[in-house]
């Protein structure tokens, strides 16, 4: 890498001794930076963004003594104490790895560091510097802004809470966080992350700044500030680190006054492709049989946040090409894709799944998705959508596959049309992934790998051979130790587990003459060896994926690594 100084016409350097070095570095620092072949920072910035800052994590940085100041596209600037440590190049090189992005070194001395470091600026200062300046101004939830509206809100606008707010939001957008909950409890307020499916305290606010903080975010959302007896739903969309994202917010009154959540969406994080999703096996190619038809109805089932429209995407990622016209509507948009008619449904004007639905029949599509079929109209048209020429995607509410069968039938569908409709029905959860920076193998009780061996024992070899798993050779379990990069949790990221029934005429049959009756459908689906999510779920433990207690999680099993021979 050439060595090279920064144009300081970018950073406006801060003119401070006690924060940087004003003259020409050292001779020694100089030498040092042309043996590493590096540049040289000799001025700390101004200001470094939170979501460049980030990249890499305060506690990783301040152990390998690194900071992140400056990110083009995918090219990112980080001043080092010593650029020639194989520990902190490694940490760079799993970073830039992950992030698909890469890391130009410079050289920086321990004044420059630290005074880069101060940037890392948590959200605990700012409740502080929000509490000081509320008893400064004699601020606080009781004061009567009812004959007032419009001065509350310029307070709200103005006070260190609407920096409070941005801290959050921009600590859960950098901590890779879904949703945002903000709860009232009985002497304080919480703030919790759900970061990869599970949910983590992030910070405590004060009992009089909690409802301040719910008043601006309801700002945000154009919702009602003085309405707290009813709950709300609203929308708002920010700028960060040169990303939009949309904020889905929901309030509702609780015992202790109110909660807020906000759901984050990121449409410009992409979407993957089936197979890093976790769809594999013959689910995997039953699935590229159905997308191939021209018409019918293929859904995906499962609770809320198991990733059912992110599944959606991708099979629609795969078909979006120039000879289809292909039409959603979703509540809401969670990714924007190029090439798709996107619309966004909106009930407070009557603009439903079902009235939209009627609608874009008449856009001649040739692949419809409904982002969620939630009522008996909306499905019957669904069905008869898939019918008429219609390649149709939607989802469910159920906990299983098979589920959503005898539910569609309860919701008024004949079984007869039911039967010709539908092409394949997907069941699916959300593990954790084993972190990649400290992923070891460990040893299980030989109790716990007979009954992993017992539930997987109706698995065909040529369902093994696809999922790359040879158990001639010893069964292996793994997990993650812990580092700086997955927080101790040993887990990184989330994949699916599935299970994905193709709709064959043998099950058509028990649809369309036993009204399809769930324990036939079963006994059906086990005889073709179609794997269930459980099993789907312990090969992706044998091949190192994920971890014995992440599908215990998320399915029914009782398996413990605690049990005893």
């Amino acid at each position: 890498m050439k060595s090279s100084k920064l144009d300081e016409k970018n950073f406006n350097p801060i003119d401070s001794d006690a924060e940087t070095r004003s003259g020409i570095f050292s001779g020694v620092l100089k030498n040092k930076a042309d043996r590493s072949n590096v540049g040289i920072l000799e001025k700390s910035p101004k200001s470094i963004p939170g979501g460049i800052i980030n990249i890499i994590p305060r506690e990783v940085a301040e152990k390998n003594r690194m900071v992140v100041f400056e990110k083009n596209g995918p090219n990112v600037k980080v001043a080092m104490a010593d650029p020639q440590d194989l520990d902190s190049l490694n940490v760079l090189r799993f970073i830039a790895e992950k992030e698909k992005i890469k890391f130009e070194i410079y050289l920086a001395d321990r004044n420059v560091l630290d005074a880069m470091m101060k940037f890392y600026i948590g959200p605990t200062e700012i409740v502080d510097a929000a509490v000081q300046s509320f008893k400064e101004d004699a601020f606080s939830t009781d004061a009567d802004f009812s004959n007032d509206a419009k001065k509350k809100e310029e307070i709200l606008r103005d006070a260190p809470v609407a920096k409070l707010v941005q801290v959050i939001i921009n600590h859960a957008i950098e901590g890779h966080a879904s949703d945002i909950h903000i709860e009232p409890m009985d002497k304080d307020y919480r703030v919790r992350f759900r970061v990869d499916g599970i949910l983590h305290t992030s910070l405590i606010l004060p009992k009089e700044i909690g409802p301040v903080v719910i008043s601006r975010i309801k700002i945000l959302a154009n919702l009602k500030i003085d309405e707290k007896r009813k709950p709300q739903d609203g929308r708002f969309r920010l700028v960060n680190g040169g990303k939009e994202i949309d904020f889905r917010v929901s309030t509702l009154p609780v015992i202790e006054g109110e909660k807020v959540v906000l759901r984050i969406l990121d449409k410009s994080s992409g979407v993957g492709n089936v197979e890093t999703l976790g769809l594999m096996g013959s689910a995997l190619d039953n699935m590229k049989l159905a997308i191939r038809e021209t018409y019918g109805m293929i859904l995906i089932t499962g609770p809320t946040g198991s990733g059912k429209s992110t599944t959606l995407y991708a099979l629609l990622k795969i078909l979006n090409q120039e000879e289809r016209n292909i039409i959603t509507l979703e509540d809401p948009i969670e990714y924007d894709i190029e090439g798709l008619n996107q619309s966004q449904i909106k009930p407070e004007i009557g603009y439903t799944f079902a009235n939209g639905l009627r609608t874009i029949l008449r856009q001649d599509p040739n692949v419809i998705m409904v982002g969620e079929i939630r009522d008996s109209e909306t499905a019957e048209l669904a069905v008869h959508a898939a019918l008429t020429g219609h390649l149709m995607f939607s989802t469910l509410h159920t906990n299983t596959a098979i589920g959503a069968i005898p539910r569609l039938v309860d919701m008024g569908i004949e079984p007869f049309l039911l039967s010709s409709s539908l092409r394949m029905v997907v069941a699916q959860r959300l593990v954790r992934r084993i972190c990649d920076g400290c992923k070891e193998e460990i040893s299980v009780p030989d109790t716990v790998k007979k009954r992993i061996l017992e539930e997987i024992s109706s698995v065909s070899e040529t369902e093994l051979d696809k999922y790359g798993v040879d158990l001639k050779k010893g069964i292996s379990f793994f997990h993650g130790k812990g580092c700086d990069l997955c927080g101790g949790t040993g887990l990184r990221g989330r994949l699916a587990i599935y299970e994905a029934v193709l709709v064959v005429d043998s099950i058509k049959d028990i649809i369309a003459e036993k009204r399809g009756n769930e324990q036939m459908i079963e006994k059906e689906r086990t005889s073709m060896g179609i794997l269930t999510i459980r099993q789907d779920g312990i090969l992706k433990i044998l091949k190192g994926l994920t971890t014995i207690e992440e599908v215990e999680r998320v399915t029914e099993g009782k398996i413990a690594l605690s049990e005893e021979q």
